[in-house]
């Protein structure tokens, strides 16, 4: 049994079935191919580009002060190594299916089921979370133009009634009608924007892609004129301290900050709606990082220099504060108007994502065989759709508004450790044969170099005697990083997959506790249902007369 929970996908056999695909791409049964550079690069931008900096950003620059800008390189520079290794996965790999997809042809079905599992994981909540985030923003422009909506029916119960202990709000708990002894309360306006925005991914990847282009256009312009005249309202004075609570401080922001750069990773899933995936694919992840990573530089700086970072504790809409801080209210609500934007943009790209990792997992048959019918007319993953809708739209209704991102963290950082790591397995081809090359620099003596000098500098962490959750996260750390530098020493390892592992690992272990357990408790749920069924009905299960 332990060699068939291996088993690997060929590649050889990957690639004709994508040929066979792309034939059909031109009936109806196949994705329609109509992703260039610029759309994919859109695409990523949108995704990245989004409640991030419209709101999670204001209590990263709480804890960390300025100095949060370095969290955002140490993180670009972390997803960078990773969206190369990805790179190279689409250049050998052009089909749907992201992480899962590189992860069975590398270690085999049952890690690919787990980054499968891991992926609807991250997906699922992070959808959840930017739509909750979406109807408290949306709610915002609503007041602004004098339209109340009753307050039961823009929250979830339990913040209702926490709002209600505390004497802070009791509006939605004191209005909501009584179904017997229950009070109702739900968050409508985040059920309808992830109903319609399903309707969008559902009708066509053209249309969508219209859409998130439009939308990325939008808040872009609107980030560049926060940005040129937040700096002429900079006082240097703030900038000081830059980093008040030092290293420790910036790291506070690591799910926060993480949470808001997954979304390159949807740009692999849609490898076979790209015209041309093995040249377009690689560009268009590196071009958004190096955008994204860019704006949020300059808009951190701008944003803690026009108010001291001090101010920004539990603000969640940090980009309208400043300017109102400043008596610039209407630019504040135009802001709000563009946070509307940008959160329904993520809701696209990751509406979009989803569903075609459930459509590769089907087709796999690792799923039942609906999940992976492509409709007649749109041409899209619909019957998987129109589940991801349920399984976003349901929960965005009831589930607390405060739900961390950790989850997502954990679940994406996971599915990037194992992307990096694959890419090591991967067998040498001729590079004349492919439009992107992932850079060969032997890491043999520079991975254990950099180990050593990191050990140096966090010696104070480094005690094996101590068994709080820290330190075991820590120690679990160094003895897997001690491991890797090994391995390179001795198998010549190529140094930006290496680094990518190496900085997923660091980054996860900085998660609280609490959200490893619960997402060990998923994982938990996805190996059952793997067991009884994904394991069974595999296309690569032994054939039973």
């Amino acid at each position: 049994m332990s060699n068939s929970l291996f088993r690997k996908k060929s590649l050889t056999n990957i690639l004709q079935e994508a040929k066979t695909r792309d034939a059909d791409a031109h009936g109806s049964s196949g994705l329609k191919k109509v992703l260039n550079v610029r759309d994919l690069t859109l695409m990523g931008v949108a995704a990245v580009i989004g409640a991030g900096i419209f709101s999670t950003i204001g209590q990263a620059a709480y804890n960390g002060g300025p100095g949060v800008i370095f969290l955002f390189l140490l993180t670009a520079v972390t997803c960078g190594f990773t969206a190369l290794c990805y790179a190279e996965f689409a250049s050998r790999v052009p089909v749907a299916g992201s992480a899962y997809t590189y992860s069975y042809v590398t270690f085999g079905e049952l890690a690919a089921w787990i980054i499968g599992w891991a992926l609807i994981l991250e997906y699922s909540i992070g959808n959840i979370v930017v739509a909750i985030s979406w109807s408290s923003y949306f709610n915002n422009v609503l007041e602004g133009m004098n339209i109340h909506l009753p307050a039961w029916l823009t929250t979830d119960y339990q913040t209702a009634k926490a709002q209600f202990s505390a004497g802070a709000d009791v509006t939605a708990w004191s209005t909501a009608p009584l179904l017997g002894n229950w009070r109702v309360i739900m968050n409508i306006p985040a059920f309808l924007i992830v109903v319609l925005v399903t309707i969008v991914a559902y009708i066509g990847i053209r249309e969508s892609k219209r859409s998130a282009n439009a939308m990325v256009g939008l808040k872009i312009i609107v980030l560049l004129v926060v940005i040129a005249i937040g700096v002429f309202y900079i006082n240097t004075d703030n900038w000081t301290p830059f980093m008040p609570n030092k290293f420790e401080g910036v790291l506070k922001g690591v799910s926060a900050v993480f949470f808001a750069y997954i979304g390159f990773d949807a740009i692999s899933t849609t490898a076979e709606e790209s015209a041309n995936p093995q040249r377009d694919m690689p560009r268009a992840m590196i071009y958004s990082l190096i955008i994204c990573t860019i704006i949020y530089v300059v808009i951190t700086l701008v944003i803690t220099g026009m108010v001291h970072y001090s101010e920004f504790n539990h603000v969640s809409d940090p980009l309208a504060y400043v300017f109102e801080m400043l008596n610039m209210e209407e630019i504040g609500y135009v802001i709000s108007i563009s946070a509307v934007v940008a959160a329904t943009s993520v809701i696209l790209v990751f509406q979009i994502g989803q569903p075609r990792i459930w459509m590769s997992m089907s087709r796999d048959g690792l799923l039942p065989k609906r999940f992976a019918k492509v409709h007649p007319k749109y041409q899209t993953p619909g019957f998987s759709t129109i589940v991801t809708g349920f399984i976003v739209a349901i929960p965005s209704l009831f589930v607390e508004s405060g739900i961390v991102t950790d989850l997502t963290s954990i679940g994406t950082l996971f599915a990037f450790v194992l992307v990096c790591g694959g890419v090591l397995l991967l067998p040498p081809v001729d590079k004349s044969t492919k439009r992107f090359n992932l850079p060969y620099i032997n890491g043999r003596f520079i991975i254990p170099v950099l180990f050593i000098v990191f050990c140096y500098f966090f010696r104070e962490k480094v005690d094996f005697r101590k068994f709080d959750h820290e330190h075991i996260l820590f120690n679990i750390f160094l003895v897997l990083g001690a491991f890797i530098a090994v391995m390179t020493f001795i198998k010549r390892y190529s140094l930006i997959p290496v680094l990518g592992m190496l900085c997923c690992l660091y980054l996860m272990i900085e998660i609280p506790v609490k959200s490893w357990l619960v997402f060990f408790c998923w994982m938990g749920g996805g190996l059952i249902v793997y067991f009884l069924y994904g394991y069974w009905k595999s296309k690569l299960a032994p054939q039973r007369s």
